[in-house]
């Protein structure tokens, strides 16, 4: 299996790095981390990391010979737009503060619209999935190749958990994900959790989507933990990892020997032993597997159409923009859905999008929901029914305060004042004792309601 290389010749996809187990590495719980036996890796959050002030925890780790790798989640490769520069640039930043092996991001898109939609820009505040079509394959083909030519390490990419199924699809996950890896030599972070999610959520075969993967590309693997409502289940990153997860697991181990393995905990973090435990069963479920050949010829069905100068063509990016904006405002500002989708299905990705900004807003800013109380939930949902986030959670939090204020929702007045000194000291390009006291008159006058 061959790339095309940085400069156009092909060359072997190289030994991937051998990592062994690992956590994902959180604020909450790094001091634990710290102390877990037979901890080899760390996989953090590439756009939660700032690379002049690296976390002292992550700093003791990497003095320990831990590797430390940096995971985006901002980059959008998945998307109608060629890689944002400036974001390509700070992940290659982050790789070399923490002198890492590789960087990993998502085969996913996080915004739409735009000019290539002649509409605003739409940010989705989630991965949501790519559709399996030749348009689809040759944008992100290109997109990749641009951010392999930026990066200091290799690339590996993420297969993400869906809600939703796009109408007219091409491919299979597994040769989408083979083709990919054909045409740039990408590496992949399977993500089991992920395949057993799509199994129940769009009825896909986990068995089948191995064993059309190249083995030989996979970097590493991510194991995580979710909960089924309603038939549908939901990649929470918050709960135990379940059996039937551990089973995938087990069947890829079956097949090859993951070079890491990596445990994934984002919130309701338990105690340090349950995490503990999880990790010995992964450690247990792959030493367990048996394992037979390998399989690297193509997938059945698989499309003999190859481009290895990966250059989409502008009409193919054109296309999958029109398609992604309309499929994120039905989700995000209440628009029709686009037709081919499953209306009520549509409906629990746009509710579950509505829950992870609430929450993501209440993790930014604590304040609200301290001042808010028991409302700051309801009142969240209600304002982002309608009003898509265009500008990171920071920004959704001030627009947010904003609305509130001159609506005259806050019958309590105590929660009234507070939250307009909130918004008063953040509304600015400084905090608001450093602001000219005449331009923080003139702001409040015109957004906040007299007392």
């Amino acid at each position: 299996m061959t790339r095309a290389g940085v400069r156009g010749a092909a060359v072997a996809v190289g030994a991937p790095v051998v990592l062994g187990t690992g956590i994902g590495w959180r604020p909450e719980i790094a001091e634990a981390v710290e102390r877990m036996p037979g901890i080899d890796w760390v996989e953090a959050v590439a756009e939660n990391v700032c690379p002049g002030h690296l976390p002292e925890s992550l700093v003791r780790l990497r003095e320990r010979g831990v590797t430390v790798v940096p995971h985006g989640v901002s980059l959008g490769l998945g998307g109608a737009d060629r890689p944002d520069e400036g974001r390509l640039a700070a992940l290659a930043e982050r790789a070399g503060a923490l002198g890492s092996p590789l960087v990993s991001e998502h085969i996913a898109f996080v915004r739409a619209g735009g000019p290539l939609t002649a509409s605003p820009v739409l940010e989705a505040g989630h991965l949501l999935p790519v559709p399996r079509t030749r348009d689809a394959l040759d944008v992100l083909c290109e997109n990749v190749r641009i951010a392999q030519d930026a990066l200091p390490v290799p690339l590996a990419l993420e297969n993400i958990a869906a809600l939703i199924s796009w109408p007219g699809e091409e491919m299979t996950e597994g040769q989408f994900l083979y083709d990919l890896v054909d045409r740039t030599g990408v590496r992949l972070l399977i993500d089991v959790a992920n395949l057993h999610t799509n199994h129940v959520n769009r009825g896909e075969d986990p068995a089948e989507a191995l064993r059309e993967l190249p083995v030989e590309a996979i970097a590493y693997v991510h194991v995580a933990g979710g909960f089924e409502r309603d038939g549908v289940w939901h990649d929470s990153h918050a709960h135990p990892v379940p059996r039937p997860v551990l089973d995938i697991l087990a069947h890829l181990a079956s097949r090859t020997a993951p070079p890491g393995v990596l445990l994934e905990r984002d919130e309701n973090f338990p105690e340090p032993a349950e995490l503990e435990r999880e990790l010995d069963a992964i450690r247990e479920t792959v030493a367990g597997a048996v394992r037979g050949p390998e399989r690297a010829s193509a997938p059945a069905g698989a499309p003999e159409w190859r481009d290895t100068t990966c250059a989409a063509p502008e009409p193919a990016r054109q296309r999958l923009a029109l398609a992604q904006a309309a499929l994120l405002s039905a989700l995000v500002a209440g628009t029709p859905a686009p037709e081919g989708f499953d209306r009520a299905r549509l409906g629990v990705q746009a509710r579950a999008l509505a829950a992870k900004r609430a929450d993501v807003v209440a993790k930014v800013a604590p304040e609200l929901p301290d001042i808010l109380g028991s409302g700051y939930r309801p009142a969240f949902l209600a304002y982002a029914q309608g009003r898509p986030m265009t500008g990171g959670y920071r920004r959704d939090a001030l627009d947010f305060a904003e609305q509130l204020l001159p609506a005259g929702r806050l019958g309590d007045a105590d929660a009234r004042r507070r939250l307009r000194e909130w918004w008063l000291d953040r509304s600015g390009p400084a905090p608001r004792h450093r602001r000219p006291g005449a331009r923080l008159a003139r702001a409040a006058r015109r957004v906040l309601p007299h007392r």
